[in-house]
């Protein structure tokens, strides 16, 4: 000891320690988040280019590809109605385009489909009007998504005026929201069963719109292949798209 009675030994062993937990948690936070940026990128399904190329090729709608989201926008005008979509974990966001295409050349939705931070819509804590920012002219927004997209939706619905979820179902509380919400399933999911959505129908006010794709699996409502786990779609790839358009056409008003 010094002459004061200080234990300067003991002082630096507590500092060691310290120094060495400090580093050991500063290792393991960073061996996750490159775990989870690993888990991102792998397996990522890719979408199909023939119908990707078929919503560039289409005259009636003009695409503008940026680093927020990817913008549909009918060519002669829209309907002053818009559709914030939000992809399905680790979908690529393009693969949205063929099946919400109609929608927009047909009825006049202006859609936005986010690009989620690491392709997972959890992982993207931005508010809604980062995207509704993308398409200023449009002056009514529903919020939706796929999958886990869908869920996302759900967190984010009370900044619009309506919510659609495609082949999903909420993890929050919206039944005294008033939301209009519209929710599409497929008859042959095996990933958001018919079961599963029936169970979640709680969470969404009691006025909610229920349509079931009869033959549509979870990969049916993106142009991406087929996907783990789903079940197998009896529904063609022209029809499914049309189910889509009409389905929003019968929830979403002209503006």
């Amino acid at each position: 000891m010094t002459a004061g009675g200080s234990p300067r030994p003991a002082r630096r062993r507590r500092r060691r320690i310290l120094a060495w937990t400090l580093g050991a948690v500063a290792g393991a936070v960073v061996l996750a988040v490159a775990g989870v940026v690993i888990w991102s990128q792998v397996g990522v399904y890719r979408a199909e280019p023939g119908p990707v190329e078929a919503v560039r090729e289409d005259s009636a709608i003009t695409v503008t590809d940026g680093a927020a989201g990817i913008v549909l926008t009918p060519a002669d005008g829209g309907s002053g109605e818009g559709l914030v979509f939000i992809p399905g974990a680790k979908v690529d966001p393009w693969a949205y385009a063929p099946t919400l295409a109609g929608a927009v050349a047909e009825d006049g939705l202006t859609v936005v489909i986010t690009r989620p931070w690491l392709g997972v819509a959890f992982f993207d804590l931005r508010p809604l009007s980062t995207f509704t920012g993308l398409a200023p002219d449009v002056s009514s927004w529903a919020v939706g998504g796929h999958s886990l997209g869908g869920v996302r939706a759900c967190q984010l619905a009370t900044e619009a005026n309506a919510l659609v979820l495609f082949a999903s179902y909420c993890a929050n509380d919206l039944g005294d929201s008033g939301l209009p919400v519209v929710s599409v399933s497929g008859s042959e999911d095996g990933l958001s069963t018919p079961e599963k959505i029936a169970d979640a129908a709680g969470e969404l006010p009691a006025d909610a719109v229920f349509v079931e794709i009869p033959g549509a699996s979870h990969a049916s409502f993106g142009a991406y292949g087929p996907q783990d786990g789903d079940g197998s779609p009896t529904i063609s790839d022209a029809a499914m798209a049309a189910a889509l358009t009409d389905a929003l056409a019968d929830f979403l008003p002209a503006g």
